[in-house]
């Protein structure tokens, strides 16, 4: 994954916390600003092709993913730049590559807590900037068949995800600094032709050699410009060997999806989009990091994509045998568990309008709202500015009909318990009359009737 500070990205009480937005061209940011772009700004997308629709209908559903970062670095534990940030010199680095030994039956395990955790597709890193190849190529000795685990670990990967029925998705670094050309293309036109071949070799051979691809993500276009990757006829070589991929843009080309990185932002004109986030503050494994985010933290940042149709990519870097730490397990599993008892008012829903107020957050299906309450306030909730009539209101997890009141200000609902019934969030499904649209004009507040206390007539 691309550096940035992990303090002024860090997510803490998640992207929830998110200004109000209208509309398709609706744009959540998180409350921590983005210090240094993940990608570079681009102007605002097309509308997606019919191809686009067709290829993108799976995966905007699907609307949650397992991503995985592990290579080298998860043996020197202090994340995926070590090599870089550290200054380590190569001959010292590569030890870590006769090293690596994942433990057996690691993919099952990465599969299994994945479809506990509630994802329906994965990312899993074949190349990261280290140079290091997860899999099985004929194009570098630097490779997981040839080093310590003498195994193709994206074979296993993929193999498993199969047989488990999940969608398979291959991350690739374009970075390279192990290649001797890696970095030099940028300055020198030679190195850069012999790198390009290099990139695209190694490409063709995953999107060949391990059978259907659902994704391919870039990452780590830094080096280049789209003319220097040869971006367009880069993706022109993977749709013709993967007709029904999906791709991100970050090797400088459009593609299918936007993907901000460790913030929520929705994408304009219907685009794509998926927010990537750590699970702590590291891609790569690091020993030290304890700064977990917690389950409610987790369901309110995937609560916001689904409120803009976007999808979340949640990322843990498993340890040096391919673990994942038991934090992470706990998190997932709890966030999985939430999601079987409320996972209809996250996948496959439609873009909600409706923001207010403080304590919750809302997705929609039709005229159906669905209120997550995340800070419970005890005995009632209420919804102010609601423009359509309110027929029933439940409570998800149990089915429980709620009392409730409406007048031309707000919908009151009461009879609830003094603590929350579900965790880490609590949601409510509010059935109307038409599209649930809140009017989130301020000037409202004139109309609005007051007891006319220390009023002057």
């Amino acid at each position: 994954m691309d550096h940035i500070s992990r303090r002024s990205l860090l997510v803490g009480a998640g992207a929830a916390l998110a200004g109000a937005t209208i509309g398709a061209d609706a744009q959540t940011k998180a409350a921590t600003p983005q210090a240094c772009p993940a990608s570079p700004s681009r102007p605002i997308a097309p509308p997606p092709t019919a191809d686009q629709v067709r290829r993108l209908k799976w995966w905007r559903e699907a609307r949650y993913g397992l991503f995985i970062h592990y290579g080298l670095y998860s043996l020197h534990a202090r994340q995926e730049w070590a090599v870089e940030k550290e200054a380590i010199p190569w001959p010292e680095y590569e030890r870590l590559a006769r090293e690596f030994s994942p433990k057996p039956g690691f993919a099952k395990e990465w599969v299994r807590i994945a479809q506990a955790a509630g994802a329906r597709y994965m990312v899993v890193t074949a190349k990261h900037h280290e140079g290091f190849c997860n899999f099985d190529t004929k194009l570098t000795d630097f490779n997981s068949v040839k080093q310590g685990p003498k195994r193709d670990i994206v074979r296993e990967y993929v193999e498993a995800a199969r047989e488990a029925g999940m969608r398979v998705g291959i991350y690739y670094s374009l970075m390279d600094w192990h290649h001797p050309d890696g970095e030099r293309s940028s300055i020198d036109e030679e190195a850069r032709t012999r790198f390009i071949e290099y990139t695209f070799g190694l490409i063709r051979e995953l999107l060949t050699n391990y059978g259907k691809i659902d994704i391919l993500w870039y990452d780590g276009s830094q080096t280049l410009d789209a003319n220097g990757w040869e971006a367009e006829r880069m993706n022109r070589m993977v749709f013709e060997l993967q007709p029904d991929i999906v791709v991100n843009g970050r090797n400088r080309a459009l593609g299918d999806f936007s993907t901000p990185e460790q913030s929520i932002i929705a994408s304009h004109n219907g685009r794509a989009w998926e927010s990537c986030m750590t699970l702590n503050e590291s891609w790569g494994y690091d020993a030290a990091d304890d700064e977990w985010k917690s389950p409610r933290t987790h369901l309110r940042n995937l609560i916001t994509c689904a409120r803009d149709q976007g999808n979340f990519l949640i990322n843990v870097g498993p340890m040096p045998d391919g673990a994942f730490p038991e934090p992470s397990v706990k998190i997932l599993t709890e966030v999985g568990d939430w999601l079987k008892r409320n996972g209809e008012s996250i996948f496959n829903t439609d873009l909600c309008q409706p923001w207010r107020p403080s304590y919750a957050m809302f997705t929609r299906r039709g005229n159906t709202l669905y209120m997550h309450v995340h800070f419970w306030p005890g005995s009632d909730v209420a919804l102010s500015g609601l423009q359509t009539k309110v027929k029933s209101v439940r409570l998800l997890s149990s089915a429980a009909s709620l009392p409730f009141t409406q007048d031309d200000w707000r919908v009151h609902i009461t009879g609830l318990p003094e603590k929350a019934p579900d965790h880490p969030v609590t949601t409510l499904v509010v059935e109307c009359e038409s599209e649930p649209r809140m009017n989130t004009d301020h000037e409202l507040r004139l109309a609005k009737p007051r007891g006319g206390v220390n009023m002057s007539s």
